[in-house]
């Protein structure tokens, strides 16, 4: 592996569309287990050693589950919940980004919630949380070293690897059928990852904010946006864009609106972009769609002086409670974090999601995916993925968790989707989710990201953040930059032999 592609996958962000939740922003890790690991001591001390006594404490009753560990064929459909496993007695670890979920005080719904009804139908699993702050960097190096536990949320690695590290579900059609969004982790017809909730590209706002500057009807397009934050700009003291730039994670989510946001296919981002002369070109058709034209809402944004006075003091943290308090007209970020933003003050009720102010056509889409995928390892005991299955599918099935958290439905047959996107209904936006490269084309995106040393959708945040640094002092104009993009696209299409299609 080069140095390039090294960079690149340590950079990477989890998901093809970087929508990650962000938890808390404090260092290090954070630990907690399932009331079943607090019952008692000699509970925990059986399920240290739980890998040796399942196989001689399964009775026929609980001969399903010990069916499946014994053939070692476990896959999401062979485990029907609350019948399979009941016998287990066994201690398994989860790696997770979301730190905020640790705190007694979460706003939402925290993880010992979660467990704690885990637990009244699966007394016996113990599920221990382990929370890590540089969720995408660190993961990567713990996947990579071992031993890191049983279920993590699946860190940027080549699709080739996703067999060495983690075991199948089952086959991707078949599973596609019971669940959404399971594109970004399949390989060669098995899928390795069940999405923990999915997302919408979108805008978060203050409704507040809007109506006293006088924003009567959502912005549709680039011009219209601009203008709406120039009002809020003249007539109230709110920042109009907060950019959250020192984050920078979060600058580098611009990427995930390029694709189907910008231009309502779901081929472009892994197959088209690919193949594209320029991609990062002004579109000859409409200068208001495709990559060029999100890009230059930020430079544009910024350039107007429509953003925050000092950039480089933004506060992921802090602007939780601002945009809450009307400090903060608007930020650009997936749906996840308008529950967050809701939960940081008094004034849940003025906070909205609008759909990205692109137009293609004459109409409005918002591509949708997956946040962190779920992966099982394929290191760790029979016992051990099995109650490891049995955890994701009623992560997935009962929990509830991705409407808590403002998602969209992960389960297939669910039609349960939060209030926060009614705007996205009454707009007749249509959701577009990202279809995988091709099979000979799978690991292909990453390598142009490696070469590029773009990092597209993959944690690429110093290139936009060099967007407001031009922009703000302005020196270089934004065609400058896209072109300086387009000659490292351009030279790593050559490099790797890519195909020039569209």
């Amino acid at each position: 592996m080069n140095l390039k592609k090294v960079t690149a996958v340590t950079l990477a962000a989890a998901t093809a569309l970087s929508l990650a939740a962000c938890g808390s922003s404090s260092s290090g890790t954070s630990t907690a287990a399932s009331s079943a690991a607090a019952d008692t001591e000699a509970a925990s001390s059986e399920a240290a050693s739980s890998e040796a006594a399942s196989s001689e404490a399964a009775t026929s009753e609980a001969s399903e589950s010990s069916d499946a560990s014994a053939s070692g064929d476990i896959t999401w459909d062979s485990v029907t919940l609350g019948e399979t496993g009941t016998d287990l007695n066994v201690e398994i670890k989860l790696l997770t980004h979301r730190t905020d979920m640790m705190a007694d005080d979460y706003a939402g719904k925290n993880w010992n919630a979660y467990l704690e009804e885990f637990n009244k139908m699966y007394p016996g699993i113990t599920v221990n949380i382990e929370a890590i702050t540089d969720y995408a960097n660190d993961s990567l190096l713990r996947l990579q070293a071992g031993g890191w536990g049983d279920i993590m949320m699946i860190p940027a690695v080549d699709k080739a690897d996703l067999p060495t590290y983690f075991i199948s579900y089952g086959d991707s059609d078949t599973l596609g059928k019971e669940v959404n969004y399971i594109n970004n982790f399949v390989y060669q017809g098995q899928a390795y990852g069940i999405p923990s909730t999915a997302n919408a590209n979108g805008i978060v706002y203050n409704k507040k904010v809007f109506e006293e500057a006088g924003i009567t009807e959502l912005p549709k397009t680039p011009d219209e946006f601009i203008a709406d934050l120039q009002k809020i700009k003249d007539n109230t003291d709110a920042i109009p864009l907060y950019t959250n730039y020192a984050a920078g994670w979060t600058m580098g989510a611009w990427d995930a609106y390029i694709s189907g946001t910008a231009t309502g296919d779901p081929d472009y981002m892994n197959y088209k972009m690919i193949h594209t002369a320029n991609p990062f070109a002004k579109n000859a058709d409409d200068e208001n769609t495709y990559p060029y034209a999100v890009y230059k809402i930020l430079y544009d944004a910024v350039a107007n002086g429509l953003i925050e006075d000092d950039y480089t003091t933004t506060d992921w943290e802090g602007c939780k409670g601002m945009i809450n308090n009307g400090e903060i007209g608007c930020m650009v970020l997936g749906s996840w974090a308008v529950t967050q933003m809701q939960g940081a003050g008094p004034n849940a009720d003025d906070i909205g999601y609008m759909p990205f102010p692109i137009t293609v056509n004459g109409k409005q889409y918002a591509s949708a995916g997956p946040d962190y995928n779920f992966g099982i390892s394929a290191e760790v005991s029979d016992d051990e993925k099995l109650a490891s299955m049995i955890f994701v599918k009623w992560f997935t099935l009962d929990s509830g968790f991705s409407y808590n958290e403002g998602g969209l439905p992960i389960a297939a047959d669910d039609t349960n989707s939060p209030d926060l996107y009614q705007p996205f209904t009454d707009a007749g936006v249509e959701y577009v989710a990202d279809n995988p490269a091709p099979d000979d084309e799978a690991d292909l995106p990453n390598e142009m990201n490696s070469e590029s040393e773009l990092a597209v959708n993959a944690g690429g945040n110093e290139k936009v953040q060099s967007i407001v640094e031009h922009a703000f002092n302005g020196d270089e104009d934004f065609d400058s930059i896209m072109d300086e993009w387009n000659q490292k696209w351009s030279d790593a299409q050559d490099s790797l032999g890519v195909e020039i299609k569209y």
